[in-house]
C-alpha cells in the first residue's frame, strides 16, 4: 500500500511511520526547505535533526513548492493516482482549500483520508495544551503540594496515541475499502484521544463522584501499592504490587511477612487486598525502607529477582543509551543521519553520523524487523514522480527549472 503523508510534528508523522515499519510504501510531502518540524531539537552536532530523523525514517520524501499552483497539482496527483493500493492519505493540513476532502475525493471517490486534528472543531491544539486541559497535571507531582501548581510532564503521549490510531483507522478503513468500495474521511483529534484516555480509566467519573481532582500522590501508585526507594549506593528501584501475588512476593524477599502479619492484626486489615495495601501505602513504605537502605543496587536486584518481584531501577536516558551500546535493546537500532546541516544544539555528545532510533516494537514470529532508513528531505522526490505519475526526464528538468520540486 502507498500512503501519502502530508503531516507535521509528531501525531501524523508516527502514524505514517508505524505504516512504514509494518511495510506500507509512505511518502511523505514537505515544502521546499523543510517544513517547521525539519529542523526541530534535539539535533545532532551537524545540524541534523534527531527528531525529524527518527519520525521519518523508512519514507519516501519528496519536496515540493506548495504554494505554486503546478506544485499543489503534483501533491494532488500522488494523493489521488490510480490503483487497488494507493489513494490513502494522512494530514493534519489547516486552511489549504486545494487538500479539502472534497476537493480530493472528486477526483477519487474511493479515497481514504484521515487529518489529524488538534480540536473537533479545527481550532489547534497539541499534546502540552490537551493534557493540561483534560487535567492530568492537576494530578501529577509530590504529595501534598499545591493543587493549584500544574505539575506537566515532558513525554507527548496523546501525540503517540493518536499515531497509532492514525494507522489502526488507516487500515480500518483500507479494508473496508476492498470489502465496499468505499472511500471515507476520518478526522481524529488530539482532544478527543485524550479524553477517551482518561474517561476509560474511570478518572473523570471518579471527579465526578468525588466532587474535586484525586490529591496528589508522588511516586505512589493510585489504588494499590507502589513506590520508590533507595539503595545503598545511591540508586533509585519503582517496585510494584498490584497482586497478591506480587505482595507476597515483595514481603517474602524482603523477610518482612512477619512484620507484615503483626502489622494486619494491628491495625485490624487483610494486606492481601490491593485497596489495604494502597490505604496503608506509607507504613508498608517505611517498612520496606530500611532493607533497600541496606543493600546496594546488585544485590536488591538479585534478591528481588530470584523472589520474583516486580520491580525496576531507575536510569537516565544516557544510562539506557550506554545500555544500547551493549547490545541490551534489540528493539534499537543506529541510523546513518541523512544530509549535513548548519552546527548547532551545542552540548549534544559529538555523534555527528548516526541516530539511535527504533524499530517496530511489534516482533513478528520472534524477530524485530528492520529500523529502516534516515530520510534525506526530497531525495526521492524525481522517482515517486516517475513511478507515480509517470513523468518522464525533460519534464522532470523543466520542474526543477521552475523551482516547483
Amino acid at each position: 500500500m502507498q500512503v501519502v503523508e502530508c503531516a507535521s510534528y509528531v501525531a501524523g508523522p508516527t502514524g505514517g511511520l508505524t505504516l512504514a515499519q509494518l511495510g506500507a510504501e509512505v511518502v511523505r510531502i514537505d515544502p521546499l526547505g523543510g517544513g517547521h518540524d525539519h529542523r526541530r531539537w534535539p539535533l545532532a552536532p551537524s545540524g541534523e535533526s534527531y527528531y525529524w530523523s527518527s519520525l521519518n525514517k523508512g519514507k519516501r520524501s519528496v519536496a515540493v513548492d506548495l504554494r505554486s499552483p503546478e506544485g499543489q497539482d503534483l501533491v494532488v496527483a500522488l494523493i489521488t493516482a490510480p490503483g487497488s493500493d494507493r489513494g490513502l492519505l494522512i494530514d493534519n493540513v489547516v486552511g489549504r482549500p486545494w487538500l479539502a476532502h472534497d476537493a480530493l475525493a472528486a477526483k477519487r471517490p474511493d479515497l481514504i483520508h484521515l487529518r489529524v486534528q488538534g480540536h473537533p472543531d479545527g481550532h489547534p491544539a497539541v499534546d502540552y495544551t490537551v493534557n493540561a486541559a483534560v487535567g492530568v497535571p492537576q494530578i501529577t507531582g509530590p504529595e501534598g503540594t499545591d493543587a493549584t501548581a500544574p505539575v506537566n510532564h515532558v513525554l507527548p503521549a496523546w501525540d503517540l496515541i493518536t499515531g497509532v490510531s492514525v494507522a489502526a483507522g488507516l487500515l480500518a478503513a483500507l479494508h473496508d475499502r476492498e470489502r465496499t468500495g468505499h472511500g471515507v474521511f476520518i478526522e481524529l483529534a488530539l482532544s478527543d484521544v485524550a479524553l477517551a484516555g482518561v474517561s476509560n480509566l474511570g478518572w473523570l467519573s471518579e471527579a465526578e463522584l468525588r466532587g474535586g481532582d484525586r490529591p496528589r500522590h508522588g511516586n505512589h501508585l493510585y489504588g494499590s501499592f507502589a513506590s520508590d526507594f533507595a539503595t545503598a549506593d545511591g540508586h533509585r528501584v519503582m517496585v510494584v504490587a498490584l497482586t497478591e501475588g506480587q505482595w507476597k512476593a515483595l514481603h517474602n524477599a524482603t523477610g518482612t511477612t512477619k512484620v507484615f502479619e503483626a502489622l494486619e492484626t494491628a491495625l485490624g486489615t487483610d494486606l492481601r487486598q490491593e485497596e489495604e495495601r494502597y490505604r496503608h501505602r506509607e507504613t508498608i513504605a517505611a517498612i520496606l525502607r530500611p532493607w533497600f537502605a541496606s543493600r546496594d543496587l546488585d544485590q536488591a536486584s538479585a534478591e528481588l529477582d530470584r523472589a520474583r518481584v516486580l520491580w525496576g531501577p531507575y536510569r537516565g536516558m544516557a544510562d539506557v543509551a550506554a545500555a544500547h551500546r551493549r547490545g541490551a535493546h534489540p528493539v534499537l537500532a543506529d541510523i546513518e543521519l541523512g544530509e549535513p546541516g548548519e552546527p548547532s544544539n551545542p552540548g549534544v555528545p559529538a555523534t555527528p553520523s548516526t541516530s539511535i532510533t527504533a524499530r517496530s516494537p511489534l516482533r513478528w514470529n520472534g524477530a524485530y524487523g528492520d529500523a529502516g532508513e534516515s530520510p534525506v528531505l526530497g531525495r526521492d522526490t524525481d522517482q515517486v514522480l516517475a513511478e507515480v505519475l509517470g513523468l518522464t526526464a525533460p519534464e522532470l528538468a523543466g520542474l526543477h527549472d521552475r523551482g516547483v520540486i
